[in-house]
């Protein structure tokens, strides 16, 4: 049975077909990429996919048994694309697309909910059998803040007092990889988020407590937000992106305890003290 990841060279692809080589061999195992050379040091077959290249995913997807399609990184041309990919799975004979999508996408009004949904139609309308995943945030998005937090003397957001049920890219990954090699996952739907939900002042609080300086959460608005994102050097497109989608996490978006994902792994979600405290390690090497 052959498997193939789309986006293999990506944080979380990368960690999918590490994952997948410990539940079977590396020669059921093909990695999608836009550069095959870039996959080289993956260990499985590389075969060139480009989403806005129909031939190369024709191609790509010969012999494919099970294709897991991580969701683009292109915000606006993901839709199209992944249709791309789905139309091409179904002419190449794919028996099985999992992909991974938002948490709550049929209900979240985080911006990037509206492509995840015209995906999960057009999977539903294939008549490929499907699994969707709705993962939630990466705790990498906030952990990743560490540095500028610790320099600047403050985590900024908009998320205000907003649970927030992160998991980290392992998690996901390992829950790909679980439906992946097993059984009974077909037709249904995934909510897959952290076990242990928290605000950003909680994040602030974990950080103060693991570095012994106190590191306040400064709350702003979604426009002063924005245009200190902006301040930072950030495009301006993608800073309000940022703010809307921390906005949305103030509403409830990013907010889930059906503990789906723990159940996939069949052990606890990363907790967020282990998150910080691996963040903050990889900070004092790579100083």
């Amino acid at each position: 049975m052959q498997i193939a990841i789309t986006g293999a060279t990506g944080q979380l692809g990368r960690l999918v077909v590490e994952k997948l080589k410990e539940k079977t061999s590396s020669e059921h195992i093909v990695a999608l990429v836009r550069s095959p050379q870039k996959a080289a040091d993956l260990g499985v077959e590389a075969r060139e996919a480009d989403y806005n290249k129909l031939e190369t995913l024709h191609r790509a997807l010969a012999s494919i048994n099970t294709l897991l399609l991580i969701s683009g990184s292109e915000v606006g041309q993901r839709a199209v694309q992944h249709q791309n990919v789905i139309d091409a799975a179904k002419q190449a004979g794919v028996k099985r697309i999992v992909y991974t999508s938002i948490l709550h996408a049929d209900t979240s009004s985080i911006s990037l909910a509206e492509e995840h949904r015209a995906t999960e139609a057009a999977l539903k309308n294939s008549g490929i059998p499907y699994t969707i995943l709705r993962n939630s945030w990466y705790t990498e998005n906030y952990t990743g803040s560490i540095p500028g937090a610790l320099a600047g003397g403050a985590f900024m957001g908009s998320a205000g007092e907003g649970k927030i049920s992160s998991a980290t890219r392992l998690d996901f990954a390992e829950a790909a990889v679980a439906v992946l090699t097993t059984e009974g996952h077909e037709g249904k739907t995934y909510e897959l988020a952290g076990d242990e939900a928290y605000t950003l002042s909680e994040l602030a609080a974990e950080v103060s407590r693991q570095t012994g300086t106190t590191i306040p959460y400064k709350n702003l608005s979604e426009t002063d937000y924005a245009a200190a994102l902006t301040g930072f050097g950030l495009p301006e497109g993608l800073a309000q992106a940022i703010a809307g989608w921390d906005a949305a996490a103030s509403e409830g978006n990013l907010f889930d305890d059906s503990h789906q994902l723990s159940a996939l792994l069949n052990r606890p979600t990363t907790p967020l003290s282990v998150a910080v405290a691996d963040a903050l390690q990889s900070n004092a090497k790579a100083e």
